[in-house]
């Protein structure tokens, strides 16, 4: 019986046969059919330029619209070698976390270059993954000047959330499933983007995401919840929500505040994050901090 993990045969077979090819292409100029897997890095190398370049990208890949209508390979962390090696890429841009470990081992082996860029939910990680990018598409002098723009407009997200004089307590709701709340802990994109707009994490007895005990919830007391917007069948109304059991007891609930945001403009961490701290701001603080 074969482990879950192998890889078939056919994706191997197809690795190899596309190798040679691949690093021909790449060692006669700058990469010009590029995979992008991340939303915030099809955005940065769109900003950058290389949109024309981008043959695909994965599912969180949303903006700007005009990417929507690149194949799609499928969601980052669940990628199938096949599926990406058959539109014959010469560099695939990965944000970190981009997997399964072995389908990305299949692609390394097909002698794609394949450049994983940071991630870290930071200004100054923004920055990063914008050179980062810049360097793997051999735009460094235009990601150098895109960087220090986003870096502007994070340093004054920054000094109008240290004006507010009473921050309020928000908290980011992923999902409301089965009556279980996934919640964003410390350390989580939610809780960066929460700061920079000038609100405070309801959320801090664990890391990253994580399911909240009806307790915690009631204990977090949020003044605010915060979710993404979703449609379709996902869509869990906002009545629905604010009627759970416990977070129908919160100050939010009882107020009815509940704010939605496009989940990549949200907590995507790439060169909208100064709009999304702006405008998280303006529905946190309507009548100024």
């Amino acid at each position: 019986m074969r482990p879950a993990t192998a890889i078939p045969a056919a994706g191997l077979a197809l690795a190899l046969s596309l190798a040679l090819s691949t690093m021909v292409a790449a060692a006669e100029g700058e990469a010009q059919r590029i995979i992008s897997l991340g939303g915030s890095v099809t955005e940065i190398a769109v900003a950058l330029g290389a949109g024309d370049r981008l043959v695909a990208r994965d599912t969180t890949s949303n903006h700007p619209p005009d990417v929507l209508a690149l194949p799609d390979v499928g969601y980052l962390r669940a990628l199938s070698p096949e599926g990406v090696l058959s539109l014959d890429p010469d560099l695939i841009l990965a944000e970190t976390g981009a997997g399964p470990a072995e389908a990305v081992d299949v692609l390394k082996a097909a002698g794609i270059p394949f450049v994983s860029i940071p991630g870290s939910p930071t200004p100054a990680g923004i920055a990063e993954k914008i050179r980062a990018v810049g360097a793997a598409l051999g735009a460094g002098d235009r990601a150098e000047a895109l960087a220090a723009t986003v870096e502007a407009g994070l340093r004054a997200a920054e000094a109008r959330a240290a004006e507010v004089a009473v921050p309020r307590r928000v908290l980011f709701v992923l999902s409301v499933q089965g009556g279980r709340v996934m919640a964003g802990g410390e350390g989580s994109s939610a809780e960066a983007i929460i700061r920079l707009a000038g609100g405070t994490n309801a959320a801090t007895e664990f890391t990253g995401y994580g399911q909240m005990a009806d307790e915690a919830l009631l204990t977090a007391a949020p003044d605010v919840i915060l979710m993404m917007e979703t449609e379709g069948d996902r869509m869990i109304s906002d009545a629905q929500v604010l009627s759970h059991p416990a977070l129908a007891e919160t100050p939010a609930a009882k107020a009815g505040a509940l704010l939605r945001m496009d989940g990549m403009l949200l907590l995507g961490f790439g060169p909208r994050t100064p709009e999304a701290a702006l405008q998280l701001h303006g529905l946190l603080y309507p009548a100024g901090g």
